[in-house]
């Protein structure tokens, strides 16, 4: 039972009023240089790794994930009628190649708390080619 007399009440009570108001912070822009990647490459790459739970189509519809028309430039957590997770929401990401590009390494380790379910790209190349048929897409 809270009591406002009880010292560690007070305490755990001041934690929980900071965590709930105080942002995260914002995941930074990596300061990284995206090699030029092939637009039919990442279009193949896209449908072999990603539609099974994302469309890339101009009005597509959400799945397991959000629509990725329109991604680049789009900041994380916002599209309208999708349940995104408390983590893609307060990322502060705007989403860029940069981004996209270190995200898709391991993205419950650049985004800890996502839902995303998806183990990685590890090969350069391919994550160049998602990216450069992503920016394509809008």
């Amino acid at each position: 039972k809270f009591s406002p007399r009880c010292t560690l009440c007070r305490h755990v009570f001041a934690l929980l009023r900071f965590t709930q108001t105080t942002p995260i912070m914002p995941i930074p822009e990596p300061q990284i240089e995206v090699p030029s990647g092939d637009v039919k490459k990442g279009a193949k790459l896209f449908k072999a790794k990603c539609a099974q739970c994302h469309t890339v189509e101009k009005g597509g519809n959400a799945k397991q994930g959000p629509p990725l028309w329109g991604v680049i430039g789009r900041t994380a957590g916002t599209y309208d009628g999708f349940g995104y997770s408390e983590a893609n929401k307060n990322s502060g990401i705007l989403w860029s190649d940069k981004h996209m590009f270190e995200y898709l390494i391991n993205p419950k380790k650049y985004m800890p708390g996502t839902k995303m379910v998806f183990a990685g790209i590890k090969k350069e190349s391919e994550r160049a080619d998602l990216c450069s048929f992503l920016n394509k897409c809008k």
